[in-house]
């Protein structure tokens, strides 16, 4: 079969859920009348924050379209299983030459079920045609919503999920000037003990579902211990005291600093 035959796959970021920060891109694309429109639900008849973002800039679900189901689990043998079927139905239609796009939240390159999704069709399918369409990052809006930079010059930044424990998120703070800590919700207290015993609780700032109608900013985050906090929330920390090491300017026209043996 000729990929020419394929229907293109687009993945199409949406941003955090302010429609405002829906790329021109994104939404002249979502103005096309012959697209099938997919999108991503937690379970069978769920609501789809995605698709609620579209909805709420003033688009609406077109004629053709359905929800893929992605659950809230880790098991790597259950999601398999749904990342196979949320495949097959996508290329159930690209094999009609019908281009789909696949609605995210945030941006589809990070942290996105996207990437499970067209891995997997690929996968089936290496000829299909699959283009991304970048959006803002809840992380980005949140930084905008507080005031507070994300990097500034050569400062150093690291973007992970908090459930990789409050040991490496210590060790970060040794090498970079701001933590984004995606997901906060299990180890909100103990990153507040971290924070507070680093002197670090005047340089952080929580948001819960940030760029969204229900947002929610708190900066006095000792106001945080004991609650119980979206699964959609993140923090920004500074680490202003950080001891930096020598920066190598212009180091690419210096080559009696480089290794010998190391080629560009």
């Amino acid at each position: 079969m000729s990929a020419r035959t394929y229907g293109r796959l687009y993945g199409a970021s949406l941003g955090p859920g302010d429609p405002g920060l829906i790329t021109r891109q994104v939404w002249a694309l979502l103005q096309r009348e012959d697209l099938y429109w997919t999108y991503p639900v937690r379970r069978k008849g769920a609501d789809s924050h995605a698709l609620g973002i579209v909805q709420r800039a003033g688009r609406a679900l077109p004629g053709t379209g359905g929800a893929l189901i992605f659950p809230m689990t880790h098991d790597p043998e259950i999601l398999a299983g749904y990342w196979l079927r949320a495949a097959e139905a996508v290329l159930e239609q690209l094999r009609t030459g019908q281009d789909v796009v696949f609605l995210v939240e945030g941006d589809a390159s990070t942290y996105s079920t996207f990437g499970h999704l067209s891995r997997t069709v690929r996968a089936l399918e290496a000829e299909v045609v699959i283009e991304t369409l970048p959006g803002v990052s809840s992380y980005h809006a949140a930084a905008a919503t507080v005031g507070m930079p994300l990097a500034e010059t050569d400062e150093t930044i690291a973007i992970i999920p908090a459930s990789y424990g409050i040991d490496m998120i210590e060790r970060l703070l040794l090498d970079f000037d701001t933590l984004v800590l995606l997901k906060v919700k299990p180890l909100l207290d103990d990153i507040l003990d971290l924070l507070e015993r680093r002197d670090l609780l005047a340089h952080a700032a929580f948001i819960e579902k940030a760029g969204t109608p229900l947002e929610r900013v708190e900066r006095a985050l000792t106001r945080l211990r004991g609650n119980k906090v979206n699964y959609l929330s993140l923090m920004l920390v500074r680490n202003p005291a950080r001891v930096r090491g020598t920066i190598l300017r212009g180091c690419r026209k210096k080559s009696s600093l480089l290794d010998t043996s190391v080629h560009e």
